[in-house]
């Protein structure tokens, strides 16, 4: 589930999926102050100065003022909605900058990056793909897997990574799926990584921390401590977490003293805070979000988990 504040704001800026980048007409950051909302479909742009990517901007302020006004204006975020822009950073292409975005509103925020050209004339959203790289190979080499409950062989070619929030009712509902389709494909092998959204689920901490105790004593464990907690979402509450969160684990084939300690101990909810890292170093920003052997999905998406499933099948990596 996303945090509360990208449903209303940042989701708004993938606003060309994976397919195209639609540039956003700014104005120079120099020579206009005046904001024009006008869309363009041009998806690149050469600008007047081309400094290397090693280069830094020589008046980033400027730049992120500019972004700052004109995503305003475009989105409606009055000054309810607090945004951090920048810093500004040569990107990996020559001729643009990378710009973070973060907006904050309503205890909840989202991030995303937006490129500007050199001559601050043009903004688009996207992602820069290197077409001579391997950028689902690179996604893959950076998903830590060692350590994280999974299912299916161990040698699988595809793999589907999770970053999970088992407060989340997207996730459950991306579990029945799950449920669903891994049956289907044998081939698969599923990951888990823990990503509570403390910010908007209270009892979401509490449910990973329990859920590692549970994988501590057994792989077997985890899944039905996993499931029983999706089944039983509607019945956990601040106030019972503690006790429905262990019942279920002990029902799942806990033994009861050993998961109360783990609970306890701070390294547990250490690694759950390092999976939460690394699904931060990816930019998962809201719940579920699936990497299907490096291409990220987000949401419960049957169809579009099964099309990459059996694109993979039909074409396995070299």
């Amino acid at each position: 589930m996303r945090s509360r504040i990208s449903t209303l704001s940042l989701s708004s800026l993938a606003l060309a999926g994976a397919i195209v980048a639609v540039a956003l007409f700014v104005g120079p950051v120099f020579a206009r102050k005046s904001l024009a909302a006008k869309s363009s479909p041009q998806t690149d742009s050469k600008s007047a100065g081309k400094s290397s990517p090693a280069q830094a901007p020589a008046a980033s302020g400027p730049i992120e003022k500019h972004v700052e006004d004109f995503l305003r204006k475009w989105y409606g975020w009055g000054p309810e909605f607090q945004l951090k822009i920048g810093p500004v950073k040569p990107s990996p292409a020559g001729d643009l900058y990378e710009v973070s975005v973060e907006v904050t509103a309503q205890g909840g925020s989202d991030t995303a990056i937006v490129y500007v050209t050199k001559d601050g004339h043009y903004m688009l959203r996207g992602d820069l793909q290197d077409l001579n790289g391997d950028p689902l190979g690179d996604t893959m080499r950076k998903l830590n897997l060692q350590g994280a409950p999974s299912k299916g062989p161990a040698d699988a070619k595809i793999v589907l990574v999770e970053f999970g929030d088992l407060e989340c009712p997207s996730c459950r509902q991306l579990d029945y799926v799950l449920r669903a389709v891994l049956p289907k494909y044998p081939q698969v092998r599923l990951v888990f990584k823990d990503f509570p959204l403390e910010t908007i689920h209270p009892w979401a901490m509490g449910a990973a921390i329990t859920g590692r105790c549970a994988l501590q004593q057994s792989s077997d464990a985890f899944w039905k401590y996993h499931d029983a907690v999706y089944d039983n979402q509607d019945l956990i509450s601040p106030e019972n977490a503690y006790n429905k969160l262990l019942e279920f684990a002990v029902q799942a084939g806990g033994t009861e003293d050993k998961l109360k300690a783990c609970i306890a101990d701070p390294k547990t909810q250490e690694l759950v805070r390092q999976s939460m890292a690394e699904g931060h170093a990816l930019d998962v920003t809201s719940t579920p979000t699936t990497f299907v052997d490096g291409r990220r999905m987000v949401g419960p998406d049957q169809t579009l988990l099964e099309q990459y499933i059996q694109f993979d099948s039909a074409h396995p990596a070299p």
